[in-house]
């Protein structure tokens, strides 16, 4: 069936009992299920046989039908029978419909609902996001439903806006005082409950048990500016995704210490950067994103979705009190590495994160003076600690040279006491000092074992993707130098293998011409490197050099659809490195794995979702981690990375695998699962 509604502009007058859903974007009771403007006809079997109406949020009855979960709910409030069968029924006995359903019903196409001012079409899971932040129809009836409200407030910088959306299994509850309160930030908190097209997640799957608890994942749109005294220089965090991966958007993978995102400390991994500069960069190709954030300037605008993971039911929290609240930036600058802060740390019973519990006379915190007794740490040097623990944040400070710059929230007037301190002795992991006196001997600190991806984890090359192997021979002089500088290594935190930073104009490669900057380099006079770490690679090299004549064995990856300029122009100031996107194209064997264990508890969700499989559209696809909520296992655990390829779950290869056969195996994981994944440095911009 074709399911056409009305226009959401046209109906604004003559709908006097609903109000315009900012899910949906079109006029219904609150009761009543969402509208959708469906492109073809959708199978009968899709059909609720209540509303008429494709399937939302499908609930299958012990006798085999299935209805919407609002249809059927209204209907046992009168009835206690089945509506297609008249079998005798009870709510309690229904469950939700199996996740290949589910997918399949949000995969559905449907129009814009604005279609005076804009006409794209997408998949119904993805109508909420594109109302929220790309639809100009949506953003043009806010802003006349803005100035009818307030016709006499024109010029005045509108308050933050916020829109939560609810379902009917997960009652939604006012966003408390511990999101991020940004300056200049326009705040839209939308709930993520829905997955993206492809998108599994275990972060988001609620069990019944969870019901209770659990009501939705919250988001924030938040607006940063940047300042640059020299606008040439780097931000400093790495980037992953692009409309040309499976990721989709573009999402910050890590931010580097004493950088300039660091140093304004709003901006954490696992944010989903919109805008730049006001132009739109959420579906564009991963170059492109690259080289908008690349682009020189004093002063840069960012748009961000930050996620600050799932509101919950039982925290009753003041919504007045966040108002009062505000975030400041303290930098404090010690003489050497060893100097201490003067900073005592707790966390708290009743509320995530770590607080300052005092100030020690003398330090260098007290005789500064901007920090006080209370403050909420949100992040050091650009690290996310808004989830984190006071030993995280010893270890940052340190770790740090010179520059410490906090961000921290502040509520006036509200002081610790004993009772909300979390009540272990000094030497817990619930204590710190930043006087070097922290308990790491408290803190898991496991050696993180990688190894070559094993032959029963190898996959092909992606779509688009080749590579080439070249050997190049070369006579020479004993004393002319190869001139080459090379990156990567095995001993690198990624694990990468050894690649040509640099071809230099001196050297007899150059004039060879073969070895071009970014080729990966497999041996030299049969000597293997690709398991060599960067020293001993250099001396490889060095050492082999002084011979006559060189054998140079080399891989050359190649993106087969890029249609982009070269970044090299945009890429001067910058310590040359592949892009990320370049890594996708390396072939298995030259893969390092790593195993990463987490853990959880039965109400807990894993913490992170995944996007890739096989479609038959587009055949085999690597799964990748795209989000990890705050407050999760997968957040706590720290290891997991936003752009990482998971290879195998247990132990089982993920490879050819779709959507529908990996989420069962995670999900029946109950309290520890072991991903095998594949990390690769995002872009540096």
């Amino acid at each position: 069936m074709l399911a056409i509604m009305a226009d959401p502009v046209a109906e604004e007058h003559t709908s006097q009992v609903s109000e315009l859903c900012c899910e949906c974007g079109q006029f219904h009771l609150l009761l009543d299920n969402h509208l959708y403007n469906f492109q073809d006809e959708v199978d009968d079997e899709l059909i609720c046989h209540i509303c008429l109406q494709p399937l939302l949020q499908p609930m299958d009855t012990p006798c085999g039908h299935t209805y919407c979960f609002k249809c059927l709910e209204n209907f046992m409030q009168e009835y206690n029978f089945c509506p297609m069968d008249r079998k005798k029924l009870s709510f309690q006995q229904c469950h939700k419909s199996s996740l290949l359903v589910r997918n399949l019903l949000d995969k559905l196409i449907v129009f814009c609902p604005f279609k005076a001012e804009c006409q794209q079409t997408m998949q119904r899971c993805e109508l909420e996001a594109h109302l929220q932040n790309r639809c100009p129809g949506f953003k043009k009836y806010k802003s006349e439903l803005q100035r009818k409200k307030n016709p006499i407030s024109k010029g005045k910088e509108d308050p933050p806006t916020k829109v939560e959306t609810s379902t009917p299994k997960d009652p939604e509850v006012p966003s408390g005082g511990s999101s991020l309160v940004a300056e200049s930030s326009a705040a839209a908190v939308v709930s993520l409950g829905t997955a993206e097209p492809g998108l599994v997640n275990p972060a988001f799957e609620e069990t019944e048990e969870d019901l209770p608890q659990r009501t939705s994942l919250v988001a924030e749109t938040t607006t940063v500016e940047i300042h640059r005294e020299d606008p040439e220089e780097e931000l400093g965090m790495r980037i992953v995704g692009g409309k040309d991966t499976p990721l989709g958007n573009i999402v910050v993978q890590e931010v580097l210490r004493d950088s300039v995102i660091a140093a304004d400390g709003r901006i954490a991994p696992g944010d989903h950067i919109l805008e730049v500069n006001g132009v739109n960069i959420s579906s564009v190709t991963h170059c492109q994103a690259v080289s908008f954030l690349r682009h020189p300037g004093p002063v840069l605008h960012l748009m961000v979705l930050q996620e600050k993971g799932f509101s919950n039911k039982t925290a009753q929290q003041d919504s007045a009190s966040a108002t009062n609240r505000e975030v400041i930036h303290v930098t404090l600058i010690k003489r050497d590495r060893s100097e201490p802060l003067g900073i005592k740390l707790i966390r708290k019973t009743d509320e995530a994160g770590i607080f300052i519990l005092d100030l020690l006379e003398g330090g260098l915190a007290a005789k500064n003076g901007k920090l006080s007794r209370n403050d909420r740490v949100l992040s050091i040097n650009g690290q996310d600690l808004r989830q984190g623990t006071p030993e995280a944040a010893a270890q940052i400070i340190q770790t740090t040279e010179s520059k410490v710059n906090f961000v921290i929230l502040r509520q006036p007037g509200v002081q610790l006491s004993d009772a909300v301190e979390d009540g272990s002795t000094s030497n817990s992991s619930s204590s710190s000092s930043s006087n070097g006196g922290s308990p790491v001997h408290h803190r898991r600190r496991l050696e993180q074992n990688h190894y070559r991806r094993k032959s029963n984890y190898q996959k092909d090359l992606p779509q688009g993707y080749a590579s080439h192997e070249k050997t190049v021979a070369i006579k020479k002089e004993p004393k002319e130098s190869l001139g080459i500088t090379i990156g990567g290594g095995r001993d690198n935190k990624n694990k990468l293998p050894i690649y040509v930073t640099s071809v230099q104009p001196i050297g007899c490669l150059f004039r060879d011409g073969r070895i071009k900057r970014g080729d990966v380099l497999l041996s030299i006079n049969g000597i293997d490197l690709t398991h060599l770490n960067y020293y001993e690679a250099v001396s490889a090299l060095k050492s082999n050099a002084a011979s006559h004549s060189v054998i140079l064995k080399a891989l050359e990856i190649l993106s087969l659809n890029s249609t982009e300029p070269s970044l090299d122009i945009k890429e001067q100031g910058f310590s040359w490195s592949p892009l990320w996107i370049t890594w996708l194209g390396l072939p298995s064997y030259l893969h390092c794995c790593q195993d990463i264990v987490l853990s959880k508890g039965n109400l807990e969700s894993w913490g992170f979702s995944i996007v890739g499989g096989f479609e038959e559209s587009k055949g085999n696809q690597p799964f990748f981690i795209k989000t990890i909520v705050p407050g999760t296992p997968a957040f706590r655990d720290r290891k997991l990375k936003c752009g990482d390829e998971i290879v195998a779950v247990n132990g089982v290869p993920a490879i050819g695998m779709s959507n529908s056969e990996l989420i069962p195996m995670l999900k029946e994981q109950r309290n520890k699962v072991t991903l095998t994944v594949v990390s690769w440095p995002g872009s540096l911009v």
